[in-house]
């Protein structure tokens, strides 16, 4: 209670002034005790349907639709999903106040490796014996789908409960599943449809290959981590030095110089290439000649451990192709020498080794140049015959032997071991190689892909602004995409392949809607578990085969803009938002994109809002593989702080950024709540006697002050909206927290508790403070509802002139006032004089002059401008200043005097004047209070 609370009287005194005051009462608690409530409130929920309801409120208006980007279905969420679920809700709720029909449809990703190793740790590969019986039948491929359903399906029940937990309202009775059979069906019509437009192209080309999954990856799932690898330099023996240098004299052995890092995959070598315009030296040490480039002999020479050579003479890159050289493994291999673009002088020696099984470049200018595609290496990392050499050894194993072997022959030139950034495996955490492999491939550049995605997304608003250049980038270097796996558990490429030529059956586009059909009735497994003869006519039974291939997950979760946006009739295709972390501009945002480009010729998103990372004090990413998780686990903080400290305090974070986890940041943002929990406590307690139907006073009779109040109100509420439609979270919980700490709290609130407490029960002075109270509680809570839900609920209950749900709510409409008789500039030059005044008074607390704002007695000196405006509060200025007596003089400045307050001191309003006992019956009390308690009550004009 504040200082200047009325009191009871003492049991001495003949009247019990205490019944005589209002004094407030709510059941809304002081303490939430968020964590042990939370979940009754949700139970509620869930029982009223409250997320059918807003749709019934919202039925036929126009629509707002946040496309969920599905989570794994594997394992426990963690603290970076609550960020993501949480400004979903967010941004789903206060769309809902603008007004929007704004669906919330969850989603799940199901297919993929993931699932497939935790099933075949318990049930072991597809043909072999489960591992729970060891003498059991080998698993069939159709048992080993249905335990990965059975398995996603029982992660999917334990992340929803997770979702549901944070308070996140959505259709979680009826989410999408790319596991769902309507939905495989429809990522398989997606690829048809993409297929009709020209997109799909077959090829042996390199992909991300893990031998641990021993599958392709796509881009999404590598990731670069430091590895140590063998670098050697390696000569490769000129075999036709006379094509070139007929008229020069050359002695001894003429090598070719190549710099690699990754020797396993010299068997594949098909060319060297060189830069056409790139001058090339002929360097002559001893009995031996080297060709490198020139800008580079130095570092080769040092490398390599040459003191002295000759410089000979030097040639272009384009004038080498005249050249060949000896394979220095496999004898009857010459390889030729070919010029590219991607050859860089930076390091090494200008001259590439040419693999185009191994590499991107290598494969794209082998293309240029018809070398063969030739893969050596099996998807298990062993050495096919067509390696020539080490074959069915494994790389790992074989590269010191292909080391020594160079060594031998005099071809290994240098051997050091380097550590440098390799991509790995997202999920092993162990390095991939570049593998050729027949795929399957949406192609970037057959149909102008590339050119028509970068030329949209302009078109789209990336949030931050930066998200448009990561994606452009991205866009630019992208290869094709790879979107065929080798795995059990996934949707089918569903292709009928000519078993002689590999040319597509005519038919293929009435085919996959044949095999969509099948799916649609019984999932992925109709389609594995069908003969070819369900599909095709005997004649074609005997050329075709089934692909075995899968589509890759990045597929399946890009494909929903077709399988999920355009087959449900809550949703909208394109969406307005797409919500991610900072990752999946290289994932799901631009899997998306492609496949909405490739399926419709436009992006699937007007929007793309990125958020950063969870990361713990020292800036480290939470994880649990680092340790840096306890005590920030969802469940822990729930328990802990309850849901609605750590959706306040997703709010109150930049999300754009990275997001620091800490225990001291948790403890701000529950300061921060108790501060507006207290506020709305205060409103709910000082309308609790309020009926809206005959109490509220009309907004042009407002006491002034009261007026301002909802004028600043109004301001903030505009202010609030901007910030809700830029997604600037944190600022609306800058702004809420302000206008409760300082706007109410700091001034009106303290101001109006004398009127709340000592005036009249049903008088104007009392009624025009609780209506402008009603009216801001009203306001606040749909602020505060997309954040403090659990919250806004819980005081929504309490509040005065509620219908419906919180959440089926709009914006509240505040009454429009007037600030005619004291101006907005006027109230801001009365805040600043109470600001002196306060500071004035708290130096003559320490000074022992007075012991409370109400035994003070203030002389303000103000200049004539300052003058002007507080007289026209007259005596009401005390009222503002929270002071027993006020006098006013004129001066050149603004300044404040304070001396103890003259009379004596009312028990009831704690106000000390010289009227008090002035009225005969009430010795002990003012006549302002006399007149509250027992006669009409005051009125008040300004405070």
């Amino acid at each position: 209670m504040s200082e200047h609370t009325p009191q009871a009287p003492s049991q001495e005194q003949t009247v019990d002034y205490k019944n005589t005051l209002n004094l407030a009462d709510t059941p809304f608690p002081m303490r939430g005790d968020l964590a042990k409530r939370e979940p009754a409130w949700l139970a509620k929920w869930h029982a009223d349907d409250v997320y059918g309801q807003i749709r019934k409120a919202r039925a036929g208006r126009e629509k707002y639709v946040l496309h969920d980007g599905p989570p794994y279905a594997n394992g426990q969420i963690h603290l970076g999903h609550v960020v993501n679920k949480v400004l979903k809700d967010i941004i789903v709720k206060y769309k809902t106040l603008d007004g929007y029909d704004a669906p919330y449809v969850p989603g799940w990703d199901c297919h993929g490796l993931p699932i497939e190793q935790k099933v075949e740790n318990e049930f072991g590969k597809v043909g072999h014996a489960p591992k729970a019986d060891k003498n059991g039948e080998p698993i069939t491929a159709t048992q080993f789908r249905k335990a990965c359903r059975d398995y996603a399906l029982s992660q999917i029940e334990l992340q929803k409960a997770d979702f549901k937990r944070l308070g996140v309202l959505g259709d979680w009775e009826n989410p999408y599943l790319t596991m769902n059979f309507k939905t495989e069906a429809d990522i398989v019509r997606t690829l048809g449809k993409i297929y009709d437009n020209g997109h799909i192209v077959r090829g042996m080309k390199p992909v991300n290959w893990c031998l641990d999954c021993g599958s392709a990856l796509a881009e999404a799932e590598v990731e670069y981590e430091n590895k140590t690898s063998d670098a050697i330099y390696v000569g490769f023996d000129i075999v036709n030095r006379d094509a070139l240098w007929q008229t020069k004299d050359l002695v001894g052995t003429m090598q070719a110089v190549i710099w690699t890092t990754t020797p396993w995959t010299l068997p594949a070598n098909q060319a060297i290439t060189a830069h056409a315009e790139f001058d090339y030296a002929i360097l002559a040490t001893g009995d031996k000649v080297y060709i490198v480039a020139e800008s580079l002999k130095d570092d080769f020479a040092k490398a390599v451990g040459i003191d002295d050579y000759t410089l000979l003479f030097t040639v272009k890159g384009s004038e080498l192709t005249a050249l060949k050289a000896q394979h220095p493994l496999i004898s009857e291999r010459q390889v030729p020498f070919i010029t590219g673009e991607h050859v860089t002088a930076d390091s090494g020696t200008g001259l590439v080794h040419t693999a185009p099984a191994h590499g991107v470049d290598d494969y794209n200018v082998g293309r240029a140049n018809n070398l063969p595609t030739e893969n050596p290496v099996g998807g298990n990392g062993v050495y096919l015959d067509e390696a020539k050499v080490f074959v069915g050894e494994h790389i790992y194993k074989a590269q010191p032997k292909i080391i020594a072997t160079l060594q031998e022959s005099g071809h290994l030139l240098d051997h050091k071991k380097i550590t440098h950034s390799y991509p790995h495996c997202w999920r092993h955490k162990t390095p991939i190689i570049f593998r050729a492999t027949p795929q399957w491939f949406i192609s970037m550049e057959t149909k102008g892909l590339r050119e028509q995605a970068l030329s949209d997304i302009p078109k789209v608003t990336w949030t931050p602004a930066w998200g448009q250049n990561r994606i452009e980038s991205m866009m630019n270097g992208r290869p094709d995409w790879c979107i065929s796996r080798q795995r059990t558990w996934g949707v089918p490429i569903a292709f009928f392949m000519h078993k002689d030529s590999g040319e597509l059956h005519p038919d293929t586009s009435a085919l996959i809607e044949k095999v969509a059909g099948v799916i649609e009735q019984g999932g992925i497994e109709a389609w594995f578990d069908a003969p070819i003869s369900d599909f095709l006519n005997e004649a074609d039974c005997e050329n075709y085969v089934k692909s075995t291939d899968t589509l890759d997950v990045w597929f399946d979760s890009g494909s929903t803009n077709f399988a999920v946006l355009g087959n449900r009739d809550e949703l909208t295709n394109p969406a307005d938002l797409y919500l991610e972390g900072s990752d999946q501009h290289r994932g799901w945002f631009q899997s998306s994109l492609l496949v909405s480009e490739s399926v419709y010729g436009r992006p699937p998103y007007k929007q793309v809002l990125t958020h950063g990372f969870t990361v713990d004090a020292k800036g480290y990413k939470l994880s649990k593989s680092k340790g840096n998780t306890k005590g920030f686990e969802p469940a822990e903080l729930a328990d802990k702080y309850g849901i609605d400290i750590v959706r306040l305090w997703v709010g109150s974070s930049d999300y754009r950024y990275e997001m620091a986890v800490s225990k001291e940041g948790f403890d701000r943002v529950s300061d921060m709540y108790r501060r507006i929990r207290n506020t709305i406590r205060f409103l709910l307690a000082n309308t609790d006697d309020f009926d809206p139907s005959k109490d509220l006073v009309p907004a042009g009779e407002l006491v002034s002050l009261d007026k301002y109040i909802i004028h600043r109100a109004t301001q903030i509420q505009n202010d609030i909206r901007t910030a809700y439609t830029n997604m600037d979270f944190h600022q609306v919980c800058q702004l809420v927290t302000n206008f409760c700490g300082q706007d109410l709290g700091g001034f009106y609130l303290d101001i109006i508790k004398d009127r709340q407490y000592t005036s009249k029960t049903d008088g104007q002075a009392r009624r025009s403070a609780q209506t402008a109270i009603y009216h801001i509680a009203h306001a606040l809570l749909r602020w505060i509802a997309p954040i403090l839900s659990f919250t806004a609920f819980e005081a929504w209950e309490i509040l005065k002139g509620t219908n419906g749900h919180i959440f089926t709510q709009e914006w509240y409409a505040l009454p429009q006032v007037e600030l005619n008789d004291i101006t907005d500039s006027d109230w801001q030059a009365i805040l600043a004089v109470k600001e002196l005044a306060n500071k004035a008074m708290d130096d003559a607390r320490t000074d022992k002059v007075i012991n409370s704002s109400l035994s003070a007695s203030l002389e303000i000196v103000a200049d004539d401008a300052t003058y002007q405006t507080l007289a026209k509060l007259g005596d009401e200025l005390r009222f503002v200043l929270i002071t027993s007596a006020v006098t006013l003089a004129k001066g050149d400045t603004v300044s404040v005097k304070v001396a103890p307050a003259v009379g004596e001191k009312c028990v009831r309003c704690w106000h000390i004047l010289p009227s008090v006992g002035s009225v005969a019956e009430h010795k002990d009390i003012c006549p302002r209070c006399v007149e509250n308690a027992f006669g009409n009550g005051e009125n008040r004009k300004f405070a």
